[in-house]
Formats: C-alpha cells, structure tokens, sequence
C-alpha cells in the first residue's frame, strides 16, 4: 500500500513561493531544520493552497490562502493555526501545527507550518492499481461516519475551544451567511439555488446541539493508514471548524456523497469513492450516525439540502474567482455547472422526499 500513499508535485503556475525569502525566515523559527529547502505542492484541493517542504529529513506542511484572494476572513490561517493549536492536545487526528506567519513580507499572504501526516488519501478517483472490495469500502464507510460522530462528542470547552463559535442562532446565521455569500459570487442565474435558498429560510429548524464541526468532513480530507486503510490517522483542512449545530456538519458529508445509483450528472462529481460496492447509503450514514451517537434525526433533508446549498456557494465562489480573472487555474473553468447539478440535486430530493 506504500505505492499509493499522497505526495506532493511540482508547484503549479502563478503559485510559487520565494523559496530564498521563505528559507530565511524558516531558519529563524525553527532553527533545528537543517538543509536546503525544496518546495512542492500537493496538487488537490481548490480551496487553501497546501505546500511540501523539505529541509534535510524534515517534511513539514505549509498552508496559505489562495492567489488572488480578496477576503481575508474566508481563509484565515491564524484562525485555522489557533484551532490545530489546541485540538491537537486532545484530538489524536488533528496535525500538529509549528508556527504561524503574519508578516507578509514573506510570501505576500499569511500561512502556517504544520507537521505532514503520511498516508493514503482517496479523491474522485482511486490511485492507479489500487482496488478495494466491498468488504473494505463498508468498513472504511463505517470509519468515516463514526469517526464524525466522535469528533462530536469531543468535550471541546475542555480544549479550550467554547469561544470558537456562536451556538445560538448557528443554523439561522448558516442559511442566511451562506445565502449572502451566494449573491456575492453570483455570475449567472441559477433558478434551483434561488428555489433551495428561499426553502431553506422557509423549513428552518430548532438548534438541534451544540458541538466542536468540521464543516468540510469527507474523503480526501482524512488522511488513511497504508498498512490499514480503513483507520484513520489524520483529519485536514481544518479552516472552517467552528462550535455549532453537528447536524449542519452532517448535512455537509452527505451533500458530498454520491451513492451508486445517483443520476450520471452528480456521479461526476464524487469527491471520493462514495459510490463503490459496498460504501454505505447516505441514509446508512444517517442511521449509523444515529447509532453511534444515540440521536433520532429528524428533518435529514433540511440538513442534505443546506449540505448541497454550502457547497454549491463554494463552488461559486471559486468559479467567480476565475470568471473574474483572479486565478488562472483551468481546473476552475467549468465549476458554474457544478452549481446547478447541485442545486438541482437538492431541490429533486426535497420534492421527492428521499436522500
């Protein structure tokens, strides 16, 4: 399994960093590094820019916000530092974060240094060779969602974490931030998200708790065992944790998986093998979670629908980002019809009924 563990690529253009100025300063910092530094780029990911470096023996990761961006609080590195500062204490899957930057005298941005977790991580499509039966896709299913569940019950006051979010209000707050987000970004009409968002405000529902979320828990954010992968040995992209309601964070994972028989249109979307043999149902996932956590769920489609909404906002929200010629990445080109297959996806599950 070695042979399908993530590793970084060559820097894609337009997101260099100035490796001499970089160098300087990680040599003030962390003085035990020792050797020239080599910067890579692990090459997914259309949010935060996440970089390999090299110093000697040492592997660390470094985590920016993207080029061209013009919201400081839509990618806060010291936010995101502050957070892996301290659940790193009492959440063994959290990275360990190293040091935080906000001179951007070095690279013209904020960023932090973590330590880099090693192993597997399954995006839309498996790495090369790699086949896993259904045996191992229902167990690493079942990983996943309990994993969630547990990061759940995680005593975050004692983390020291309470002032993270606001509880009160946190589903209100969601629908109408996420819905101001969208008119923000918006390049075209798109009836379906107009549709999901006035529904969402219309159908909203009571606070259901109040827990330590994630608010981006799927596949290609867990980093998996190479000797085992079904266990889980890390949880990335910590950018938009916060102290809220889990059921939005529910909502969120499942807004992100795509099951074997979902129209063709959102099977090309998977942002991992969701759909393979064996992988659980989204309404297996809500009835595991059920299980572990021992909560009765109800109103699952307000939380599936506002999942697909927050995900489509992102999606926009980067696809705005290269219609207005703020980033040259290509892979962005095509995101505007993302938006509507999720829109759409959501809306047909509501009037349907069914996840």
């Amino acid at each position: 399994m070695d042979t399908y563990i993530d590793q970084p690529t060559d820097v894609r253009p337009g997101e260099q960093l100035d490796g001499g100025r970089l160098q300087a300063y990680l040599s003030e910092q962390l003085p035990e590094l020792d050797g020239p530094l080599t910067v890579q780029q692990f090459p997914a990911g259309f949010s935060n820019l996440t970089y390999c470096l090299k110093c000697g023996a040492t592997e660390l990761v470094l985590r920016r916000a993207p080029f061209g961006n013009k919201v400081k609080s839509a990618h806060d590195m010291g936010r995101e530092y502050r957070v892996l500062s301290k659940l790193s204490d009492v959440y063994s899957l959290a990275p360990r974060p190293y040091l935080f930057c906000d001179d951007e005298t070095v690279m013209g941005a904020d960023f932090y240094v973590m330590e880099l977790r090693r192993g597997i991580i399954l995006r839309k499509e498996l790495p090369s060779g790699l086949d896993l039966d259904a045996d191992t896709m229902r167990r690493l299913s079942e990983s996943l969602i309990d994993n969630l569940a547990a990061m759940h019950r995680l005593d975050y006051e004692a983390a020291g974490l309470a002032d993270l979010g606001r509880p009160d209000g946190y589903v209100r707050r969601q629908v109408d931030g996420w819905t101001k987000r969208y008119q923000n970004a918006r390049t075209e009409e798109v009836p379906a998200m107009d549709r999901l968002a006035g529904w969402l405000n219309d159908d909203l529902p009571g606070e259901s708790g109040t827990a330590l979320i994630h608010n981006d828990y799927k596949y290609d954010n867990l980093v998996l065992d190479a000797s085992e992968i079904t266990r889980i040995v890390a949880v990335l992209d910590w950018e938009m944790t916060t102290v809220g309601d889990p059921l939005m964070d529910l909502g969120t994972s499942l807004a992100y998986w795509v099951d074997a028989d979902d129209p063709p249109t959102r099977q090309q979307m998977a942002f991992g093998p969701t759909h393979l043999p064996g992988s659980l149902t989204r309404q297996e996932l809500v009835e595991r979670y059920e299980a572990q956590t021992g909560q009765t769920i109800s109103g699952i489609l307000f939380y599936y629908g506002y999942g697909l909404f927050k995900l489509a906002v992102i999606v926009q929200q980067i696809y705005a980002r290269y219609a207005r010629g703020h980033t040259q990445d290509k892979r962005f080109a095509g995101l505007n019809k993302m938006v509507w297959t999720l829109a759409e996806s959501a809306m047909s599950a509501i009037e349907s009924g069914e996840l």
